[in-house]
Formats: structure tokens, sequence, C-alpha cells
């Protein structure tokens, strides 16, 4: 899973971070520790909460969407400081909903999380799939 990303522009002899990372892959569970390392290459610092958003965004795809399924992760650093997080599958029937999982369900905490770190998330539904995204 190589991600892709724009090429390292220097600056005063300084190089600067790509605009974005872009990676597309197969959701797999053995994918999502990659991203999460691919992801905080690009942004350089820590980032716990713009990993944890793409690993439950991944992992509801591979278990709601199904495993492998084909999916582009798109994460952007824009000039407000703010991080936006895409991720892009090929299911527009399946829409996201946040539920309050008791104590005893094995699942179910995943939109939960993602709408505690986000400031925002939605879905952006098209023809040919959707997209579920986050901001923090």
């Amino acid at each position: 899973m190589p991600p892709h990303s724009t090429p390292d522009t220097p600056t005063g002899g300084r190089p600067v971070n790509p605009p974005y990372l872009e990676a597309n892959l197969l959701a797999v569970p053995k994918a999502v520790p990659e991203l999460r390392h691919a992801v905080r290459e690009y942004l350089g610092d820590p980032c716990c909460e713009v990993q944890l958003c793409v690993s439950e965004l991944v992992a509801n795809v591979i278990r709601h969407v199904g495993d492998g399924t084909p999916v582009r992760v798109h994460v952007a650093r824009g000039a407000d400081g703010r991080t936006r997080i895409e991720v892009t599958d090929p299911d527009p029937r399946a829409l996201p909903v946040l539920l309050h999982a008791t104590d005893t369900d094995e699942g179910g905490r995943g939109l939960v999380l993602l709408d505690a770190v986000a400031l925002r998330w939605g879905v952006e539904q098209g023809a040919a799939g959707r997209t579920v995204w986050c901001e923090l």
C-alpha cells in the first residue's frame, strides 16, 4: 500500500510537507497500521486523533462494506491548521449511523469516537460510491 503525496518543495532550503496524502488500497486489517504510519509521516508531528479517525473510518468499511473493499484515503492539512480526512468506498448505499453502544456490545463505538474528537464530520454520496469525511 504505497501512499501517494505531492512532491516536497524546498523553501529556503527546508522541505515542506506536501499538500496532501492519498492512498488507494484494499480495506483489510493489516493495511490499517501501515496507513496510520503513513499519516504520521505525512503530518510530521504527533497526530493521535487523526490516526484514530483514519483507523475508525477504514475499519467501518471493513466491517460494513466488506474486507478487501477498495478505498481511497485522502488526508490534507489546510491553511487554517485543520486536518481533513476522507475515506471513499464504492458502496453508495451503506450510510454510517451514529449509535450508542451498551457496555456489553462488542462494536458500535467507532463513530462515537470520531464524533468526540472531530470538529465536524459527514457523508457525501455519489453514484459510484460515498465519502465519509471528518475535520480535526
